[in-house]
């Protein structure tokens, strides 16, 4: 460790969402793996949910601080208040509420923020105070961290990002979670034949996440293996679950497409699966894609941004174009009438993710952000 850096620092952790999602678990791994770097973590979320019983599981007590609005003053002058009662001496902050907050807190706290950009989301042409947003961001963030290659140059064409200060961290997992499994409570559960092929995605119900492509797909796998079954976990919102619905019964396929809702456990719902599908049209990277190849599984992806930095096709992975759902019909095919293929891409995909996507080198690339920020001159 390097020793300008290893006295405990202060570090404020904060996001605006309560959860389950990818930039979610990030932001819970990062608060709490960074304590064994020298690292003191202190954490403020927005309120109740499972963000905070993940916080709290892994014996961090977070601070609760309720922002309503598009702007909401108290919340800012409640964070300073926080930031200087607890000496706080750097600021992470992840999405966008949250790094307009932190940026400000940390300009009139004289605080370095780090602020990390999960998606494009965060730089939605919508936004509200769109341009006043990223002006203070512009002043008050010392350091941002984009999840992909991708993403970075997405964010950069809209001239929202200073590239000497901007830098790739790639998300991270746990490995040694993941891993094939015997458990048969998904296919008891939903009834399901011992010869099932179990094909899952994990994500929340959301447009980007272009399930309708997946039900398309399925029509066309299932029309020449009836052994294929989708299962999907994820939250689910009440429109485009109807949405999705429809399409289902006029393709016929209701019998063979099984959303689960949202599972607390991917490693135990990776492990029973057979084979990985992610469908997104767009994706900031993809934890899902490196969950699923940590689990041994042989991955289809399509090519939506971060994606193209995981899979390489036809040796960690199969990739397709977007918006085909032919084309993932066919690479799914493609990869169950061949168990070579599958097996070759499985093993090489786990091996990728051992290398690269680990949860202790992407805790050990913010440690280095941190230090650069803390010790600037050492």
């Amino acid at each position: 460790m390097d020793k300008h850096c290893s006295s405990s620092a202060n570090i404020l952790h904060i996001i605006d969402t309560t959860g389950p999602g990818g930039a979610e678990t990030i932001f819970i791994q990062i608060a709490d793996l960074i304590r064994s770097r020298g690292f003191n973590s202190a954490v403020v979320i927005r309120g109740p949910g499972w963000v905070r019983d993940e916080l709290i599981r892994r014996g961090i007590q977070p601070i609760v601080l309720e922002a309503k609005g598009s702007f909401n003053v108290q919340f800012l002058w409640a964070l300073i208040r926080l930031i200087r009662k607890q000496k706080i001496e750097l600021i992470h902050s992840h999405l966008l509420g949250s790094n307009v907050y932190a940026a400000l807190a940390g300009l009139l706290a004289r605080v370095p923020v780090v602020a990390t950009y999960h998606g494009m989301v965060d730089v939605n042409p919508q936004e509200r105070f769109r341009k006043i947003k990223h002006l203070a961001m512009k002043w008050g963030i010392a350091r941002y961290i984009v999840v992909s290659k991708s993403l970075f140059a997405d964010i950069q064409k809209q001239g929202l990002l200073n590239p000497s200060k901007t830098e790739v961290i790639y998300n991270g997992i746990n490995i040694e979670r993941y891993a094939k499994n015997q458990d048969q409570t998904i296919r008891t559960q939903l009834g399901l034949p011992g010869n099932a092929i179990l094909v899952g995605s994990l994500g929340n119900i959301r447009p980007a996440k272009s399930y309708d492509q997946l039900v398309a797909a399925a029509a066309e796998v299932i029309a020449q293996n009836d052994r294929v079954h989708f299962v999907i976990a994820g939250h689910q919102k009440a429109g485009l679950m109807a949405e999705l619905g429809d399409q289902i019964d006029r393709l016929k396929v209701g019998g063979h497409i099984h959303f689960l809702g949202f599972h607390d456990d991917s490693a135990a719902m990776l492990g029973q699966m057979n084979n990985f599908l992610l469908c997104s049209s767009t994706e900031g990277f993809s934890i899902s894609t490196i969950e699923a190849m940590a689990t041994g599984l042989p991955v289809l992806v399509t090519r939506c941004g971060g994606p193209e930095e995981i899979v390489e096709h036809n040796k960690t992975g199969w990739m397709v174009d977007v918006g085909k759902p032919s084309a993932l019909a066919g690479g799914l095919l493609a990869l169950i009438g061949n168990g070579a293929l599958e097996e070759r891409l499985a093993l090489a995909g786990r091996e990728h993710v051992n290398k690269v996507f680990s949860a202790n080198i992407m805790v050990e690339a913010y440690r280095g952000v941190y230090c650069k920020l803390l010790r600037p001159n050492a």
